[in-house]
């Protein structure tokens, strides 16, 4: 046992009518929601990389957070993964999620650095037999160190590419190991700063080689797991690939890979796409490539990926109500890719804000839940297409009418539709009720 959450005990459900802060006013994690348990929904995850790693820095401040296992090598590796584990257990989640750097130092050589995070590896395990907190997800960092500033897959150096898949390799196979159910991959510089050195269309088949490599050797060592891209538009890179779910799918879908995977989802990153992150889950759920979610949000008056915590009950009721009509994440879930700010300095700010987190995510499942229940919302948007079920619209989609025959039909019939209003501020009202 570390000390470093002295004074503080394991977080509880008191009710919405609790005034104690650490404690969870929404979120019971057994309770019945739409004939499941909340945790079931849920499936919540502690990112291993804002919550431990994370020093406090912004665009234009470094360090502000001091933790123990700063700048200690191993043994600080450690220190912290006693830590991580005793944070899971205070704030009772079943799952966490991590890259390879946050757990572990990297070494002089890839040998080095896969040896670390093995031997940090090692000890997750015994800690995940005795606690039984599960892992979610696992990924590697191919984005910080300076051998990335070009890409990894995407790099114009094939040493680059060559030395990211042996560090996928060897977090692939520990996410296996530790029985985690999907691994991710994040393009955070597999794109560009300037076309002027650029090949997009190489680049292109770079990146869909890497994933072809992975998603084989996946098959390979048996992982029956979800691999997941998430999508992000820019920053670090002036333009990155991935920009968003239907950029992704298309390119999936060029080199055939587009039943292999599916999407993570960050809140923070449909916004600096211009989108909604129910937007985003909509196109993905359509699609078949809803897989997981990064529940976060930007600061709208800042310019980068600010990761605060979510607290809007009422995007997040829009964003399940998505996620309860595809039947749920499956293997997926929420993991919290969010940070406390940089003048959050104590240890139960990291409560704090995975508490008022939680909250907000339990809110917005049992408004979606409630909203499908109550059946006006869908009954309406059943109604506004409901000249698609049936005589000429019907046929229209199953492709029995020529464009000339559809023509012919409106002068026949003397089509002369008139506009009909789509409600959209009382379905705002409708959706408010609920939350």
């Amino acid at each position: 046992m570390s000390d470093f959450f002295k004074g503080l005990s394991k977080v509880k459900y008191e009710g919405s009518e609790s005034k104690n802060p650490l404690a969870y006013r929404h979120y019971n994690k057994d309770e019945i929601v739409a004939g499941k348990r909340m945790e079931d929904h849920i499936r919540p995850a502690i990112a291993y990389w804002h919550t431990f790693a994370a020093e406090g820095g912004d665009p234009f401040g470094g360090r502000t957070f001091d933790r123990p296992w700063y700048d200690k090598g191993m043994e600080g590796a450690k220190l912290k993964a006693e830590v991580a584990f005793e944070f899971f257990d205070l704030l009772d989640v079943p799952f966490f999620c991590f890259h390879d750097v946050d757990i572990a130092p990297e070494g002089a050589t890839l040998a080095e650095s896969n040896k670390n995070v093995r031997e940090i590896g090692d000890i997750f395990a015994k800690k995940m037999e005795q606690t039984g907190t599960k892992l979610l997800w696992g990924t590697a960092n191919l984005f910080s160190n300076r051998r990335y500033m070009a890409g990894a897959a995407t790099n114009p150096d094939p040493d680059v590419f060559a030395y990211a898949a042996g560090q996928v390799k060897n977090v692939l196979e520990l996410t296996h190991e530790l029985g985690g159910q999907n691994y991710v991959l994040w393009g955070g510089r597999e794109g560009y700063e300037t076309l002027l050195n650029t090949k997009v269309g190489h680049e292109a088949d770079q990146m869909a080689r890497f994933l072809h490599l992975v998603i084989d050797h996946a098959k390979k060592i048996g992982f029956d797991g979800t691999i997941l891209i998430e999508p992000k538009p820019q920053e670090p890179s002036k333009h990155q690939y991935d920009f968003d779910v239907a950029t992704v799918y298309g390119f999936l879908q060029r080199y055939g890979l587009e039943k292999e995977v599916k999407c993570n989802i960050e809140v923070g990153h449909a916004f600096l796409a211009g989108h909604s992150f129910e937007h985003e889950l909509a196109i993905a759920s359509s699609l078949g490539m809803l897989g997981s979610v990064d529940a976060n949000r930007n600061d709208l008056q800042s310019g980068w990926d600010t990761d605060q915590f979510p607290n809007n009950a009422g995007e997040m009721a829009l964003a399940f109500y998505y996620i309860l009509k595809q039947g749920g994440l499956g293997k997926g879930g929420f993991n919290f890719d969010a940070k406390v700010r940089r003048q959050s300095l104590d240890p139960a700010d990291l409560l704090y804000g995975h508490i008022g987190g939680l909250d907000t995510l339990a809110r917005g499942l049992k408004g979606a839940a409630a909203l499908i229940a109550d059946g006006e919302f869908d009954r309406l948007l059943d109604e506004r297409y409901a000249g698609w079920d049936s005589g000429m619209g019907k046929d229209i989609l199953a492709g029995k009418l020529s464009l000339a025959e559809i023509a012919d039909r409106v002068h026949a019939e003397n089509i002369n539709p008139q506009p009909r209003s789509g409600r959209q501020e009382y379905l705002e009202n409708l959706v408010n009720r609920f939350v």
